[in-house]
């Protein structure tokens, strides 16, 4: 069916035959003149046919409301979860080209998500969307999180009609990124894929809506009993619980950054813990691709995508490797930074990651006095909590001056437990003057601190090819428990961060043994896309399985050996004023 509305020639429902015989079904927005135009493809989960304003209307209505930009310049009728709204980019002559993944939306087939034959399938659409009669043969890849993780994927076999992407806060590695931070497994093997996947799937039929533009089922033309919806999809939850360690599982659905040459520009978000900060500093500095940049903002997960900041600079982006337009992209510095401050952000572009100028210092844990300090204690000292409760906090001496912390943070602690194992939940905070904590709106928590990190004792083996002084590197391959009692060094990856702390205020490094929790919280909002996931300030995706996380292994005693013989301490970059 083809349409020609709101300034566009719309195909609904074109098929796209795979290898193997399956149909997947996409929607074409063009522009109405003829002749050929660059692509921007997404291929993922989210049904096609499913506006935004109708399945996520909260966080619809909350961007709009906060950035009315948004809602300008289009009617938002086709605006889909996580994908360029048509309505903004095919006036510029841009086709916008939209899959429904295999086994969701309108696309039948069994759901294996981030698997090589769904990848397969991606670079199949890329090469299908290269050769059509309207296509220039140029396709660009841009979309949020799981649009931006299979990006990554594709970009590894390296599709020959793939010319540039942006992927925008998606994470690069299955394992370290969202399912085992440190080694603990997440939440987000079940709320991620029982609380939304399955909702969309493929064969629901009536059991859900239409998109309003066509009036046909969003999630396909039949209905299937529960017993068949469940034979269509893999049992992907239990088999991440089967996995714990790092194996080819999760090397198959993990970036291959050696393989990636395509130009990018990665995107991630500051408060974006877990999830959707992680993979775009990895791709940038690990990536080969010559031609690469960074950005790196603030705010909600999905806003900078849609606001004119984001739009603007994807466009500048695309334009140039797409259209071949002189915009002055080829002279962009490659690092694009919303450096963060207590009220806002100030915009500044660099020319490295981590920042050259940089000055790694060192902060040492002193437990007899609960500080952070320029040197190691001359005695021996120790600092004691049971893991089920709030851990221990070290702070620094208000600072002198207004002092910019922006790239990783690592620490190094001399551990021992009264168990063979125990997990560490590390978070760096900033406290006021008053003594209260300064906290953020992150990708999904309204309460989000400065950075957090998390290790298992047991999974300590580090990479000694990929470890560095400020990004520990774990291999997370096999596991080697703890002697209760016995002092271990350990080196925690802690994601990185900007903040501008201001004169007066204290910077702060807790160890825990759970998850982070914004002490002035009265009431914990909810997350209407992830119905029941309260927010507490580690977001919607926490670390609590009982499952993986015994309380007679991981419920005991943690010791953290500070001064003399252990010195324990937390690398800052701090960014000299002025630089």
């Amino acid at each position: 069916m083809i349409d020609e509305r709101d300034g566009m020639r719309i195909e609904w429902d074109v098929p796209i035959r795979m290898d193997d015989g399956v149909t997947l079904r996409a929607d074409i927005y063009r522009p109405v003149e003829s002749g050929t135009h660059p692509v921007l493809l997404t291929y993922g989960p989210y049904a096609k046919g499913l506006p935004f304003q109708d399945g996520y209307p909260d966080s619809w209505e909350a961007l709009v409301r906060a950035h009315p930009e948004v809602a300008e310049g289009t009617t938002a009728k086709y605006v889909t979860w996580e994908t360029p709204d048509p309505e903004k980019w095919v006036p510029d002559g841009y086709v916008v080209l939209r899959v429904d993944a295999r086994g969701w939306g309108r696309s039948p087939g069994f759901i294996e998500p981030y698997s090589p034959r769904e990848i397969r399938d991606l670079f199949a659409c890329i090469e299908w969307a290269g050769t059509r009669p309207w296509s220039t043969g140029k396709v660009g890849l841009l979309g949020i999180s799981y649009f931006a993780v299979n990006q990554w994927l594709v970009a590894g076999l390296q599709p020959p009609h793939l010319a540039a992407m942006v992927p925008w806060e998606g994470l690069g590695d299955q394992y370290r990124d969202s399912m085992y931070h440190g080694g603990i497994m997440t939440t987000s093997v079940d709320v991620w894929f029982r609380r939304t996947i399955t909702t969309i799937q493929h064969g629901r039929g009536t059991r859900d809506g239409v998109n309003p533009n066509t009036g046909e089922l969003y999630n396909g033309p039949e209905t299937l009993s529960d017993e068949k919806l469940a034979l269509n999809r893999s049992n992907y939850p239990g088999t991440i619980r089967g996995r714990r360690l790092f194996d080819e599982f999760y090397r198959a659905r993990s970036a291959d950054w050696s393989k990636i040459t395509v130009p990018f520009l990665a995107s991630g978000n500051w408060g974006g813990h877990g999830k959707h900060l992680r993979g775009a500093v990895e791709a940038f500095t690990r990536a080969t691709s010559t031609q690469k940049w960074l950005e790196i903002h603030g705010e909600g997960h999905w806003v900078s995508f849609y606001t004119g900041h984001g739009v603007a600079l994807q466009k500048r982006f695309f334009d140039h490797f797409l259209k071949g337009v002189d915009n002055g992209w080829d002279h962009q510095p490659p690092v694009i930074l919303r450096v963060r401050t207590l009220d806002g952000f100030v915009d500044r572009s660099e020319q490295e990651w981590p920042l050259a100028r940089t000055k790694w210092t060192r902060m040492f844990l002193d437990s007899a006095a609960g500080r952070l300090s320029d040197s190691p204690g001359e005695t021996g000292e120790q600092s004691g909590f049971e893991a089920p409760g709030d851990g221990v906090t070290f702070y620094t001496e208000p600072v002198v001056e207004e002092t910019e912390i922006t790239g990783p943070v690592s620490v190094k602690l001399f551990v021992s437990s009264s168990t063979e194992d125990a997990d560490l939940f590390l978070v760096v905070s900033v406290f006021g003057p008053d003594d209260r904590e300064v906290v953020f709106q992150g990708a999904v928590d309204p309460h989000t601190p400065i950075a957090q990190g998390w290790l298992r004792a047991s999974h300590r083996t580090l990479d000694p090819e990929l470890t560095t002084e400020y990004r520990p590197y774990h291999t997370h391959d096999a596991v080697r428990p703890l002697v209760p009692g016995e002092i271990y060094e350990l080196d925690v990856e802690i994601w990185p961060t900007c903040i501008v702390v201001p004169a007066g205020y204290r910077i702060a490094l807790t160890v825990r043994g759970r998850d982070y929790e914004y002490a002035d919280l009265d009431e914990a909002p909810q997350f209407s896309h992830f119905k029941g996931s309260q927010m507490r300030g580690s977001g919607i995706y926490v670390h609590d399985d009982p499952g993986d996380r015994p309380p007679e292994v991981f419920g005991g005693t943690t010791t953290i050996h500070t001064g003399a013989g252990y010195p324990s301490h937390v690398l800052l970059p701090v960014i000299p004023a002025g630089g």
